[in-house]
């Protein structure tokens, strides 16, 4: 079962890397697969991924109930928003369209009712 973890994790791993790059693909998501996979697979990559200089710190703190910075959630929702319109114009088929409005809706309101805001010191 280890392994299997391992694997889903490290593939979770190259997805969120890829979702940087690619509008489409959602890379926070894979990247807490990744952690959750990591933390009952293998300790040392669940400690490389979350002391990991670019994402790490984001991790530990959604991980230990902190939540995400409003900076984060709101370049997120752009983002999201952004790819989500484009995708709904390119698509042209209404029940496509209807489903990623429904996702985009779905996303924003667990991002804003549900993941608590991490108050950053000033």
């Amino acid at each position: 079962m280890k392994i299997f973890l391992n694997l889903v994790g490290c593939l979770a791993v190259a997805l969120g890397i890829l979702g940087i790059f690619l509008p489409l693909l959602p890379t926070t998501p894979f990247l807490l697969l990744a952690s959750a996979c990591f933390a009952r697979g293998s300790t040392r990559m669940h400690h490389w991924l979350q002391t990991n200089r670019v994402f790490g710190k984001y991790l530990r703190d959604y991980e230990n109930g902190k939540g995400i910075p409003l900076r984060g959630k709101v370049w997120v929702l752009i983002f999201m928003w952004v790819s989500l319109g484009y995708s709904i114009w390119r698509v042209g088929k209404l029940p496509l369209q209807i489903m990623l409005v429904a996702i985009g809706v779905g996303v924003t309101i667990y991002l804003t009712r549900f993941v608590p805001t991490l108050r950053l010191p000033k």
